[in-house]
C-alpha cells in the first residue's frame, strides 16, 4: 500500500504539470497574438488615408475574426467610412443598419448587440474633436472573449494612423480652399476644369464659364478699411452662392475676382442665372460714396478645340466689356 506521503507527492506532481501546461498554453496565446499584432503593425505602415487604414484593417482582422463590415465615425468631422465584405442586396441591407447605428450608437457598456440578424460590437475612442466610433458587424454566433479582446488590442493601434489621417485630411482640404471665403481655390479650378472641357467635347454637353469682378470694391476697401472689405468679400459669397447649384464650381481667384463654371448650361441658361447674380449682389445694398456695390460678368461658352487660356481669354475679356458698358452687367459671346 503506497503512503500517504507518496499520495500527496504524486498529486502535487500533478498540480505542478497542470500549472506548467496552463501557463505554457498562456505564453503561446500571448505569442500568437503578439504576432498578429506586428503583423497589423506592419500593414498599416502602408496605410495613408482613411478609407484604405479601414480597408486594411478589415482584411487583417477577417483573418482571425469573421465580419462582414467595419465601420468607422467622426461625428464632429461628420466623417464615415465602411469596408464591407457582402454582395449584391445584403451588402446594402448591411450598410444601412451601419450607418444607423453609428449615427445613433447604442448605450455604451453593451458588448454585442443583435439586430436584424446581425450582431454588433462598438467601440469607442477620444480624439481631440470628438468620440470616434468603430463598428463591427457579423453573423451568428457572438464573439468569444478571446476575439473580442484581441480585437479591443488591435484597435489602439488603428486609432492614431486614424488621427494622423484625419489630420491630413484637414490640412490638404485647407489647401484646396480660399482662407476667407471657403470657396474652393485656383488649385481645384486647375484640377477640375480640363475633365469638363473633355466631357463637354466627348458628349456635347453644353459647358460656360463665367467671369466676375465686383464693381467699386476698392472705394469700399479705401473707405471702410480692409477688414470691412474681407467682411464684405465673405457676403457677396454667400449671396453668390444662394443662386447656384451644388454641381456649379464657383471660385475665387484672388481678390475681388471670381470664376463660376457652369456645367450642362448654355448661353441662355448661363445669361438668366447671371442676371441673378447681378441682382443678389445688388440687393446687399452696400454704397461707399455714393457708389453701389455691384458685380459684372463675361460669358463665355466653351467650344471644341478651345484650350483653357482661350476660354479664360474669352470670358475676361467680356467681362472687360461689361464693366466698359456701366458695370452691374452681362456681357456675353
Amino acid at each position: 500500500m503506497d503512503s500517504p506521503h507518496v499520495e500527496t507527492t504524486a498529486d502535487s506532481g500533478r498540480q505542478d504539470m497542470e500549472q506548467l501546461l496552463s501557463l505554457l498554453s498562456h505564453y503561446r496565446r500571448q505569442s500568437e497574438r503578439l504576432k498578429k499584432v506586428n503583423e497589423l503593425y506592419h500593414r498599416m505602415a502602408g496605410a495613408l488615408d482613411l478609407p484604405t487604414m479601414i480597408e486594411t484593417f478589415s482584411i487583417w482582422l477577417a483573418e482571425h475574426v469573421p465580419h462582414e463590415l467595419i465601420g468607422y465615425y467622426n461625428p464632429a468631422l461628420e466623417r464615415m467610412h465602411m469596408f464591407c465584405s457582402s454582395h449584391g442586396p445584403q451588402r446594402r441591407h448591411i450598410i444601412d443598419l451601419a450607418e444607423k447605428m453609428l449615427k445613433d450608437p447604442p448605450a455604451a457598456g453593451k458588448a454585442e448587440i443583435e439586430q436584424d440578424g446581425y450582431f454588433a460590437s462598438l467601440w469607442r475612442f477620444d480624439t481631440p474633436d470628438s468620440t470616434d466610433l468603430i463598428l463591427l458587424l457579423h453573423e451568428a454566433p457572438p464573439l468569444a472573449e478571446e476575439d473580442l479582446e484581441l480585437i479591443s488590442e488591435s484597435l489602439q493601434i488603428l486609432s492614431e494612423p486614424l488621427r494622423r489621417a484625419l489630420d491630413y485630411e484637414r490640412l490638404f482640404e485647407q489647401a484646396r480652399k480660399d482662407a476667407l471665403t471657403g470657396l474652393a481655390n485656383r488649385t481645384v479650378f486647375e484640377e477640375r476644369v480640363p475633365c469638363l472641357m473633355e466631357r463637354s467635347s466627348r458628349y456635347d454637353c453644353p459647358l460656360t464659364l463665367a467671369a466676375l469682378d465686383l464693381d467699386h470694391f476698392k472705394t469700399v476697401n479705401d473707405t471702410m478699411g480692409h477688414l470691412m472689405g474681407d467682411e464684405v468679400l465673405k457676403q457677396v459669397t454667400r449671396a453668390l452662392q444662394s443662386q447656384i447649384r451644388l454641381t456649379d464650381l464657383l471660385v475665387r481667384m484672388g481678390g475681388d475676382e471670381f470664376l463660376l463654371v457652369l456645367p450642362d448650361t448654355d448661353m441662355a441658361q448661363a445669361r438668366h442665372l447671371a442676371e441673378r447674380l447681378c441682382r443678389a449682389v445688388d440687393s446687399l445694398d452696400i454704397t461707399c460714396r455714393n457708389r453701389r456695390l455691384g458685380i459684372s460678368v463675361g460669358l463665355a461658352q466653351y467650344r471644341p478645340g478651345m484650350t483653357l487660356e482661350q476660354w479664360l481669354e474669352k470670358a475676361d475679356d467680356l467681362l472687360y466689356q461689361a464693366k466698359k458698358n456701366g458695370r452691374g452687367r452681362v456681357a456675353v459671346h
